[in-house]
């Protein structure tokens, strides 16, 4: 959502209204789990009511594909059949897990509505995993069903739990009964609704628990940001803005902040299938007249390799946005000079795959007055840095982010001793980042994992890598500690480059000394035209990297 400079001042009035007394969203305090939070007042109660509730679109467009459409009226057709055979043929009830090991898919959106509208939990596995990482997850969750690709069916044990494939199972199950109403449980707004899992770039991943609340919320708060953006002058009705799905439905950007809330503002998920190539997604992109794009780092340094993008009709896209990794502002002037949507709309964003949705958002003005913070805390959201023995600290101080809202999971499925660490008393989660607040803006200075401890120097690689990704030449890079004998640790660095690049380790170093202090500067350097290993959500995997 963009503002023009001579609305800024109105923008707090406005949101003030829309979320004080009598407003359409407005935030009073209830108790949540024990602890008094801001919630929005009026909301629905449970995520089998926001099913009930989307026929009224009818026969608009809820998903396209490439060759695909399925209306909001025939998706609640195939939701109530779908939960039926999941309740009669499979004894799906509320509480009982419900796997999804897909890439994207319609019916991994089907799946997913049919499942919390029992009151069941949706648990979606990571479509990247390996053999070993599905038996895990399947220990782990004990699903009573796998709903699965037949891809990944084939890595899933079937003797230890059922497994329907979405290209032979599936389909039938979605016509077995046309004419069932949708179910109606009875279900509690804390009541566990999902488990999506942690990236896992290091250890096991863990599995964050989202309850219907968690979800409704963030609803809620899509609902309010389009509430905002028509007040400050924005012509496109939600019903007619059409969301480009093209990361990984396991992820909260994908599901809880794409798919989920176009069921109740009528808006039109245009899913992306398949390994991302730009010339496809382009085109897509012209075809379905898309208005809004949420990507991760990758897929925009993708555009900016593609390099000219004149060849294609992108007049139809209002709103880009990046997220799930963190960019740099050299990153966002190099993505503007190839993408025209980036130049008036771009957005950046911090989130965390506990707290269900942004926490911060930085729209275009945030970036033009800060270019390298993370903007405000969005609507509901308190947010506070602080030091090591839990104090709040003042703005311009540096600390670990502290979170607080009705996003804020509800812990981490059966492993309260994670639970106790991340989601401490009255329901503040603390996220293990590292950052301060400048302005009212949020800035993020490192991973608390991927601190650097150089001979009693707190090193910060998010720091390093900004100043690096300033080089013209550089195109990716990653900071890490390495063991070191006296020192503890030393700062290494892996940079990506073109093949024909003439960069040296020495030349890096040179442009790092005029820029930061000395124990600063990495004592060990790998350059390479190898890309570094990402995850689904374009996180690096630094387990994998090689220095």
């Amino acid at each position: 959502m963009s503002a023009t400079a001579d609305h800024q001042e109105t923008v707090p009035e406005i949101v003030r209204r829309l979320t004080g007394p009598g407003g359409a969203f407005e935030l009073v305090r209830e108790d949540v789990l024990g602890a008094r939070i801001q919630v929005f007042a009026r909301r629905e109660r449970s995520l089998a009511d926001v099913v009930a509730a989307s026929v009224r679109h009818g026969d608009r467009d809820y998903i396209v594909t490439e060759d695909r459409r399925i209306s909001f009226a025939g998706h609640a057709r195939q939701v109530a059949s779908l939960a039926r055979a999941l309740e009669e043929e499979y004894g799906v009830g509320k509480g009982d897990r419900v796997a999804l090991l897909a890439a994207n898919t319609p019916e991994w959106i089907v799946a997913f509505w049919a499942t919390v509208s029992l009151g069941a939990i949706a648990v979606g596995y990571n479509a990247w995993w390996t053999a070993p990482e599905i038996a895990y997850g399947i220990e782990h969750t004990r699903p009573t069903v796998v709903l699965a690709d037949a891809k990944r069916a084939a890595s899933v044990d079937g003797s230890r739990v059922p497994v329907l494939t979405f290209e032979k199972d599936v389909p039938g199950l979605l016509r077995r009964y046309p004419d069932v109403p949708l179910p109606k449980p009875e279900i509690d707004e804390d009541d566990p609704a999902v488990i999506m899992y942690t990236s896992g770039t290091s250890g096991r991943p863990k599995g964050a628990v989202h309850t219907h609340r968690n979800l409704l919320a963030v609803i809620d708060y899509l609902r309010f940001n389009n509430a905002l953006a028509a007040e400050l002058g924005d012509p496109t009705a939600p019903e007619d803005r059409r969301h480009l799905l093209a990361l990984p439905l396991f992820h909260i950007a994908a599901l809880h902040n794409l798919a989920v809330p176009r069921l109740v503002d009528g808006g039109t998920v245009v899913m992306y299938q398949g390994r991302f190539e730009v010339d496809r997604v382009l085109r897509l992109i012209e075809r379905e007249r898309v208005t809004n794009w949420g990507a991760v780092p990758t897929m925009a340094h993708r555009l900016i390799e593609h390099g000219d993008l004149s060849g294609y009709d992108l007049s139809s896209l209002t709103s880009f946005a990046l997220a799930s990794a963190p960019s740099t502002p050299a990153f966002h002037e190099r993505l503007r000079a190839v993408l025209p949507v980036a130049r008036q709309a771009l957005a950046n964003s911090y989130g965390l795959t506990e707290c269900c949705t942004g926490a911060a958002v930085a729209t275009p003005a945030d970036l033009a007055a800060a270019p390298d913070s993370l903007g405000r805390p969005v609507v509901s959201v308190e947010l506070e840095v602080r030091d090591p023995a839990g104090r709040p600290l003042p703005e311009g101080e540096e600390g670990e982010i502290c979170l607080r809202s009705p996003y804020v999971m509800l812990g981490y499925w059966e492993d309260p001793e994670a639970t106790a660490r991340a989601v401490r008393a009255d329901r503040w989660l603390h996220t293990g980042d590292i950052g301060m607040v400048r302005d009212g803006r949020l800035r993020l200075t490192s991973r608390r994992s991927d601190l650097i401890l150089r001979g009693g120097e707190n090193v910060y690689p998010a720091e390093i890598e900004s100043v690096l990704s300033e080089h013209p030449e550089v195109r990716e890079c990653l900071v890490i500690g390495v063991p070191h004998p006296d020192l503890g640790q030393e700062v290494a660095a892996v940079v990506v480059t073109d093949a024909d690049s003439s960069l040296t380790k020495e030349s890096l170093a040179g442009f790092l000394r005029e820029r930061l202090a000395y124990y600063k500067v990495p004592s060990r350097w790998r350059v390479t035209a190898e890309s570094l290993p990402r995850n689904a959500t374009g996180k690096v995997i630094r387990r994998e990297v090689r220095v």
